[in-house]
């Protein structure tokens, strides 16, 4: 399967691609490969490397469509390619084009909406509808940790209709993310235990 993930610039992407990767291969002994199409900020790039090397996974840097075809041929025999892309301001049409390009390229089986839960819910509902027409399957939400409280998320995911696939609470790689949970996530919208 190959899993990409989307959105804004800063909500933690990279990050949550190295604790899946880590957790497939790792735990689930997965054969795991990685994509990256964030070629726009060489530091993401290197992070990402860094984190394959650790990890010992291969790894494609790609930054057209046809260079996405061949990397997706390379890693076909993996279980799983996890594919990173460019964080974009929901606002210019044109980068989200380029995605929608290398999303069609990859001819992706999931596409994850990541969104920070730091964010208003004004900002989190304005990002999830610009980003709706990219074809997202899921909703990833980060940085639970450093959210005051979740009551936002409530009706973000009733307006956004994507189902919530994981959720980040750190920075710790590959331990801080879990696949979301109704009773975890329901206490600490309810202020109960917002982290575990």
């Amino acid at each position: 399967r190959l899993v990409a993930l989307v959105g804004p610039t800063g909500v933690g992407k990279t990050t949550t691609i190295a604790k899946l990767a880590g957790n497939f291969h790792l735990r689930e002994r997965r054969r795991v490969g990685l994509i990256t199409v964030d070629t726009y900020r060489i530091a993401a790039v290197e992070q990402l490397r860094t984190y394959a090397d650790i990890i010992d996974l291969p790894m494609e840097v790609v930054s057209t469509p046809r260079e996405m075809r061949q990397a997706v041929e390379r890693l076909a025999d993996l279980d799983l390619i996890l594919m990173d892309t460019a964080g974009r301001s929901p606002r210019d049409e044109v980068k989200l084009q380029e995605l929608r390009s290398m999303l069609a390229a990859a001819q992706a089986d999931e596409v994850h909406l990541v969104l920070s839960s730091v964010n208003s819910l004004e900002n989190l509902q304005k990002t999830a509808k610009q980003f709706a027409d990219i074809g997202g399957t899921a909703l990833v939400l980060t940085k639970l940790d450093e959210a005051t409280g979740l009551g936002n998320l409530v009706p973000l995911l009733r307006s956004c209709r994507l189902p919530l696939s994981y959720v980040t609470n750190g920075q710790n790689v590959p331990d801080d993310i879990a696949a979301a949970d109704r009773r975890r996530l329901a206490r600490g919208i309810l202020g109960i235990d917002a982290t575990h």
